[in-house]
């Protein structure tokens, strides 16, 4: 049989249990319940899987638990998990004489938990024995902190359980001054969110707890009427002097030898059963808990159990083991919330350094980064012919000449020293690359080089980025007016590509004219190419601009209504967008 805490939507009643009436009738369950929580804990079974259950015993704390869950949070529920083969009558009756009962009351269960904290016992084996959560151990253990006043008008029925908590988390001070409204007929003692503020948002601070001499303090002191406290009128100043005094208080121990300094937040209870204590030659630290009325409470040599229990074992286990490794300074959430802050901030400021955002532009294109991945145009040839016609295009040299000067301006090298010089690029035609580049030698020779050659590699690699057949090559053609004759002469290249015997007969009209065109209406496109040839090599005469075809204007336009070429019924899908110049 095995004590677990299973989710209460992963428990159902069994069939089987004796109990047939009065299963709901939880009346009497549900505020008990709410106070003390799960005393006695449920018989289960599995229930086919691994993660559910049903109950033999316990309909009722469940149907109690049920109408809980409706408004509140649940915890997971303590069951005894039957082995295979247990006879349940039998092990019901073993409950009520080997399992630990807990006493009903809160403060007899601080007690009984208090005894066994005195006896090594920690939380959680405390609430294996009882069946119960850790949290509710913590909770129950938390009335240490009370003054035996408060108990004693808990146990009379005079404080409510829930101010009896809100209390655990008072100085000793405000206990008592809390009580002393209580039994004053002219104050009354705040409770519920009254009582929090009270502790919390509207204490005073009394002078009494000042680390730091009076006589540094500026602002005003303001005695009560008998003169038997005084407290400073002006919070903010009596913490930064404060802090100032606790940073010297901290120096101090450090200096004497203490290994290490906690400085608990402002609040944060310091509970004595959560410590162990440890010598300062054996790794003691020295506590500073700091109540949110300025005190400041000393817990010298200690160490949480949790810590003491791991250098016991590293102890015990002897020579040769490899020693436990420390936690880093920062946790990862910690990491990540200092790396979101300080990239919002040097982004933000990016935003007024243009000069160095168009750098890193320049960089990032060039070299990749964790975000960038922009690749050069391959300029992928479908056919062998049609890249050497390419290598005569009077742009690719004088883009080719461009690039080798880039290379210079970035004090870059050739990625492949022997190879082609197609795969020259400055720009990285695969993404793997980004790994032949290093971006922050590029981004430190762009820092070194003035905003004109900067923007002259910006244009270079952005151009040299631009796709190849898409509708941006349109666009901007268009907005520059590009003419195709600067750069490009017509070769057999192109006539033998040209398949369509329709649009090569046009050809012939746009370049040798309509009588030619006509006479050879029905010739084969094998004699409409040859007299296109002869008018490029100057055998027949052509017309005048004869060769400013269609398909070098930009956008692209056809002869035919025929469809089918990719660039030009692509532009139909976004010329909209380009009504004017770009």
């Amino acid at each position: 049989m095995e004590l677990k805490h299973i989710e209460l939507t992963n428990l159902k009643p069994a069939k089987t249990n004796v109990r047939k009436k009065g299963a709901k009738d939880i009346d009497d369950l549900v505020p008990s319940i709410k106070s003390l929580g799960i005393i006695q804990p449920l018989l289960v079974r599995p229930n086919g899987s691994d993660t559910t259950f049903e109950i033999i015993a316990g309909q009722r704390r469940f149907h109690a638990l049920s109408k809980i869950a409706e408004t509140d949070t649940i915890d997971p529920v303590p069951c005894l998990v039957m082995d295979e083969g247990d006879d349940a009558q039998a092990v019901e009756a073993s409950l009520v004489e080997n399992i630990a009962r807990l006493p009903m009351d809160e403060i007899d269960q601080y007690k009984a938990f208090a005894a066994l904290i005195k006896q090594d016992k920690s939380v959680d084996d405390i609430a294996a024995m009882f069946g119960v959560t850790e949290r509710l151990v913590k909770q129950r253990l938390a009335i240490a902190n009370l003054i035996t006043p408060i108990l004693n008008a808990y146990r009379k029925g005079d404080i409510r359980p829930e101010t009896l908590r809100t209390l655990t988390m008072a100085t000793k001070q405000q206990q008592k001054e809390w009580f002393a409204l209580s039994q004053s007929d002219e104050g009354y003692p705040p409770t519920g969110r009254a009582l929090k503020v009270w502790l919390f948002g509207g204490a005073e601070i009394a002078t009494e707890n000042a680390l730091f001499d009076l006589s540094e303090y500026t602002g005003n002191i303001v005695s009560d009427l008998f003169g038997e406290k005084s407290y400073f009128d002006d919070v903010e100043q009596f913490w930064s002097l404060q802090n100032t005094a606790i940073a010297k208080l901290k120096s101090d121990y450090l200096e004497a030898g203490w290994k290490e300094i906690i400085v608990q937040e402002i609040g944060e209870r310091w509970y004595s059963w959560e410590m162990t204590k440890r010598a300062k030659s054996k790794g003691g630290k020295v506590f500073l808990e700091i109540g949110h009325d300025g005190s400041v409470t000393i817990h010298e040599a200690y160490l949480t159990s949790a810590e003491a229990k791991k250098l016991h074992k590293a102890a015990t286990e002897g020579e040769g083991k490899a020693a436990p490794k420390h936690k880093p300074e920062l946790s990862k959430p910690a990491q990540n919330y200092l790396d979101l802050h300080r990239h919002s901030a040097v982004r933000t400021d990016l935003l007024n350094h243009q000069g160095l955002a168009l750098r890193l532009c320049v960089a990032q294109i060039v070299a990749g980064s964790e975000l960038w991945r922009v690749n050069a145009d391959p300029q992928k040839a479908s056919k062998p012919e049609i890249a050497k016609s390419l290598a005569t295009n009077k742009a690719e040299a004088k883009f080719e000449a461009e690039r080798e000067a880039i290379r210079q301006l970035l004090g870059i090298k050739k990625v492949f020293d022997d190879g082609p010089e197609d795969h020259e690029t400055i720009v990285p035609r695969t993404s793997d690359w980004c790994i032949l580049r290093d971006g922050h030698a590029v981004l430190a020779k762009l820092i070194t080089l003035d905003d004109s050659e900067v923007m002259r590699i910006m244009s270079f690699v952005v151009a040299e980025c631009l796709p190849c057949g898409s509708t941006w090559v349109e666009a901007l053609g268009q907005s520059m007016r590009t003419d195709m004759r600067n750069y490009w002469t017509p070769d057999q290249t192109f006539l033998d590509l040209v398949k369509d015997k329709n649009t090569l007969n046009l050809l012939v009209d746009q370049v040798a004219g309509k009588a030619t065109a006509g006479a050879h209406v029905t010739s084969t496109g094998k004699v409409q190419r040859n007299i296109l040839a002869a008018c490029i090599e100057g055998e027949r005469k052509a017309k005048e601009n004869a060769w400013d075809l269609p398909y070098m204007q930009f956008p692209m336009k056809d002869y035919t209504d025929q469809f089918g070429v990719a660039v030009i019924d692509n532009w139909l899908e976004v010329k909209d967008r380009y009504e004017t110049d770009v």
